[in-house]
């Protein structure tokens, strides 16, 4: 019994830290946060562009993308995550910031640290993406990786009128799962 609430305060601890830890751009008001938001978008795209130069393309003809940064944490059973992001209108040339979280069941042990990048082909997919923002998925990978040392194994999807690139950035995690995932608008940086 004793091992048990160890195991689940260890559990909830670990939890707790890696959420809070990548739940927020960090201090700063509005527009200092927005620019991190948009220093990490440009960060990320151009290691999508280094790994597959042919998504540059992609974006410049597509009416909008989004980029998010994620953290997640799987343990036995149970898969955590938070994150948040920038969905970029192309047409308008006008940004809304966005957050994200997910949850889910499914075998797994690990904590990575990944990037979402999303390619909207029309523009309805992407004011739905705004406007509604769920999606539900399932994921199964293995990565161990620092910097840039280690391996992941990334992945390539396509959901409708959307195309989808993840990007490992750290972490330790072999996990296959289904989980649930929500993006909704930031209001206070919008």
């Amino acid at each position: 019994m004793r091992q048990t609430i160890t195991i689940k305060s260890i559990f909830y601890v670990l939890i707790t830290l890696t959420l809070t830890a990548c739940a927020t751009m960090g201090d700063g008001n509005k527009v200092e946060q927005q620019q991190k938001i948009l220093q990490m978008k440009d960060t990320v795209l151009t290691q999508l562009f280094a790994n597959k130069p042919d998504t540059r393309e992609q974006l410049s003809a597509a009416p909008g993308y989004a980029v998010f940064s994620n953290a997640n944490i799987n343990l036995i059973f149970i898969a955590a995550g938070t994150g948040y992001g920038v969905v970029k209108d192309n047409q308008k040339n006008t940004h809304t910031y966005m957050n994200m979280a997910e949850g889910g069941i499914g075998l797994g042990l690990g904590v990575k640290d990944y990037r979402i990048v999303m390619v909207f082909h029309s523009k309805d997919a992407m004011n739905h993406f705004v406007n509604s923002g769920w999606t539900f998925g399932g994921n199964a990978d293995a990565s161990a990786k620092a910097g840039n040392k280690g391996g992941s194994v990334e992945g390539e999807a396509y959901y409708g009128d959307v195309t989808v690139y993840t990007l490992t950035e750290s972490g330790l995690a072999l996990q296959a799962t289904i989980k649930g995932t929500k993006f909704w608008r930031a209001d206070a940086l919008n």
